[in-house]
């Protein structure tokens, strides 16, 4: 039996599930609502505030299709009960982002400003930058799928290079660092 598939998903208060036809799952709460089509061979039950979800074999598909499904939900009730948030630091000198409503404007060291029009479930924040730090871009929605995608768009424009570590990275995040020439020569 799968490990994560064979888990329950528990519904928090204020979240509710709705099997609508043709395997698809509506999961509505504070922060929006997600619908998910499930694969027919996967049998999904809600029963007693939780989700579960049964496989028909242990072919090697069924097993693979089990835990994902598992995860796509539970990830979708997360999301509209609490929402995800990413943020992303750009390290540069003069990397700069603003953002109007749905629309970012970066500054990142080349001859232009690169615009970039964001989906309309994600959010986007730039709070005010102190002396001596880096700008901040904080990323919100309640899909996971997409804020991952989004993020990785926006870090693709300028990804952290290994010498200086300039570039779009996300906080937290742990670059590899390469030495320089001058290293070599001693």
């Amino acid at each position: 039996m799968s490990r994560i598939g064979k888990l329950p998903v528990s519904l928090p208060d204020k979240v509710s599930v709705e099997l609508l036809p043709g395997n698809v799952l509506k999961v509505k709460g504070p922060h929006g609502e997600l619908c998910q089509k499930v694969d027919p061979d996967i049998k999904v039950t809600v029963e007693d505030n939780q989700i579960k979800f049964e496989r028909p074999t242990d072919q090697p598909r069924h097993r693979s299709m089990h835990g994902l499904y598992r995860a796509l939900v539970h990830n979708m009730v997360e999301g509209v009960s609490n929402g995800f948030e990413k943020k992303q630091e750009l390290v540069g000198v003069g990397y700069r982002v603003a953002a109007q409503g749905q629309l970012l404007t970066f500054s990142l060291g080349y001859s232009h400003d690169i615009q970039l029009m964001l989906a309309p479930e994600v959010t986007a924040e730039v709070p005010a930058v102190k002396k001596g730090e880096n700008p901040v871009l904080i990323l919100r929605s309640n899909d996971k799928q997409l804020l991952g995608q989004v993020a990785a768009k926006i870090r693709s424009l300028r990804k952290p290079e290994p010498y200086k570590g300039k570039g779009i990275k996300f906080v937290g995040e742990q670059l590899r660092r390469k030495a320089g020439k001058t290293a070599a020569a001693k």
